[in-house]
Parts: structure tokens; sequence; C-alpha cells
């Protein structure tokens, strides 16, 4: 990602001006008792990106949970450990110094294979590097969230235009899958629609195959997996927003067998006095799910359950008028 690339950038600039081995710039996640690896550089190979820091756990998590900068000059691993190496990692690290990011944002961390590397004068001039990496990333943050306002605004006007545009509603649903897709990022968009009696529900339409060959005729128990919680309880589901959900979710229960996904967002539509579909994003990645991304998902449903609602309004119309024809009383 872009500002990734500039976060690197700068953190080459503070290695090579401290003259260090590694340096890991950690940022909160949304659970604010855990951070992330945002961005590093290292003279190795060997910092584990994946590392997540709890407050309070570890030398990172010490910063973290008192505010305060450390500086060791004389690295004892047998007392504490870097949780951005593995075991081999840091056997042959000798200081560190870390402070942290304005606001509590996050950790900048350094470390050298030389004993003695730091002294207080630089412990002062990395708060410096904090300072000015907390306004960049407090600049990205912003641009970014502008930058999917505009892209979110212009998906509703294009979906907006859809329905006035799209009559027929395979091809209205079609289009609007692959939008949804495409401008959320996510792998499978797809709409569930419940059957009449309310007992079992099916894909009525998909961005790209959720299982492989003809799922046409699939059939899912609406008492099983995340879809089906959905429909008993008209309520929507996220799935992945904490470090905790990042396992797969069970997305049509146990027994269909789909790719693991680690990010889920399941929308109700209900009209006519149900809920009578679900709009689903699932991604096998573990992608960012905002709150921007969760309102925009609840008016892209919204326009759905519209659309359903007037598909369902004209079918009862013909079906009434079919039944005056033919003599009959309209049956409610």
């Amino acid at each position: 990602m872009e500002n990734q690339g500039h976060l690197e950038r700068i953190l080459g600039i503070v290695c090579s001006v401290f003259d260090a081995y590694t340096a890991v710039l950690f940022l909160q996640d949304k659970n604010e008792s855990i951070y992330r690896v945002a961005a590093k550089f290292s003279l190795g190979d060997i910092v584990d990106t994946e590392c997540v820091v709890r407050t309070g756990k570890g030398i990172v998590g010490r910063i973290l949970e008192n505010n305060q900068p450390l500086l060791i000059n004389n690295f004892d691993r047998q007392k504490s450990s870097l949780e951005y190496y593995g075991a081999k990692g840091e056997a042959n690290i000798k200081a560190f110094m870390g402070c942290m990011l304005r606001n509590s944002a996050g950790a900048l961390c350094l470390d050298s294979k030389r004993t003695f590397s730091f002294s207080e004068k630089d412990q002062k001039i990395l708060h410096l590097f904090a300072e000015l990496i907390y306004d960049l990333q407090t600049k990205f943050l912003s641009a970014s969230r502008n930058e999917n306002d505009s892209r979110y605004y212009h998906c509703l006007q294009h979906i907006h235009g859809l329905r006035k545009r799209l009559t027929r509603w395979s091809a209205f649903l079609e289009n609007f899958l692959l939008l949804l897709a495409e401008t959320t990022g996510f792998d499978y968009c797809f709409l569930a629609v419940r059957d009449e009696k309310g007992k079992t529900f099916y894909l009525e339409g998909f961005s790209r195959p959720i299982f492989p060959g003809d799922n046409s005729g699939m059939r899912f128990d609406v008492n099983h997996g995340l879809v089906g919680w959905v429909f008993r309880n008209n309520a929507p589901v996220i799935g992945g927003e904490r470090e905790a959900e990042t396992q797969s979710a069970p997305l049509f229960g146990g027994s269909a067998h789909t790719s693991p996904f680690l990010r889920v967002i399941c929308q109700p539509l209900h009209y006519h006095r149900k809920t009578r579909a679900v709009l689903g994003l699932a991604n096998e990645k573990p992608i960012p799910i905002t709150e921007q991304l969760k309102l925009f998902t609840q008016f892209a449903a919204g326009h759905l359950e519209l659309f359903l609602e007037n598909l369902y309004i004209k079918s009862q119309l013909h079906s009434c008028k079919t039944q005056l024809q033919k003599g009959e009383p309209p049956q409610p």
C-alpha cells in the first residue's frame, strides 16, 4: 500500500540516522488494547510482520501501558523479549529504544546489535520522528476517509441509476453485486433469499461463485450458519472486527464447505413484514471493516430492499389482477 511505503521509507531514514539494525512501527487496532505492525525496516529479514502486541505484555507492551519511552543499552533476553522477532531473530540484539506515539496511537521501536548504541539525546530525537509519523499517519487516515466517502457516494449514485435503468430483476442484481464487490474490495458479494416456508434459503445471485460447479439447486437450513442467524434475528452480523474473531466464519453452516472467510458482513433485507433476504459480503483475507464501510453496506442494502419491496408489490398487484379476471376474490 502507498501509505505503508511512505512509512517504511521514514523508518529506513530512522535506522540510518541511529545506525540501527531494525525499526518497527506499531499502530493501534480498532480493539484499543491491540497494536499491530504497520511498517518496518530492517537490515535482516526476520521481522514478524504479523506480530500483535497487547498493552502491558512484553517490552513494547510496557511502553504502550506506561506511555513512557524506554531505553535498554544492554538487552537481557532472559528477562524480556522483543515481540517482533522470533526466538532466533533477537539472538544478536544488544540494545533497544522505543517511544509512544501521541494519543496512544502506537509505538516506534528501534534496536541494534551493539551495546550502548543509544543515548538519552537519541531518545529525544526518536520522539521527534514519532511526532512526524503521527502527523503523517493522521493525514493518511483523513485522506483515506475522504477517498472512501467519495467512492461510496459515487457507488450509491450508480446503484440509484441502476434502479432506474435496469427494471429486470436479474440484470439489476448481477450489476449491483459486481459493483458492490468492486467498491468494497470484498472477494464475494451475494444475495441469499428465504423460501416461502421460511425453513431454508438459497443463493439468488453472487459476484463470483462461492461453491464449485452449479449451485443453483443448493438449499441451506435457516437454523445454521451466520446467514441463517441473520434471517432468524433480523439483525446484521459483522465478522472479523476484533482479534478474537479472525477465525473463519461458517456462513452457511458447517456442512456447506466454502473457502475460509476471515471478514464477513451480512445485512438483513426486511420487506413485507419479514426478513426475506440477506445481503452478504465475504473475504478470505483480513481487510479492515470500518464504520464507513458498515454504514455504506447499510445504505446499499436499503437500495436493494426498496427494489425488492417494489417487485413484491408489483407481483401482488399482478396476482390480484389475474384473480379478478378469473372472477376469483383476491387472496390477502
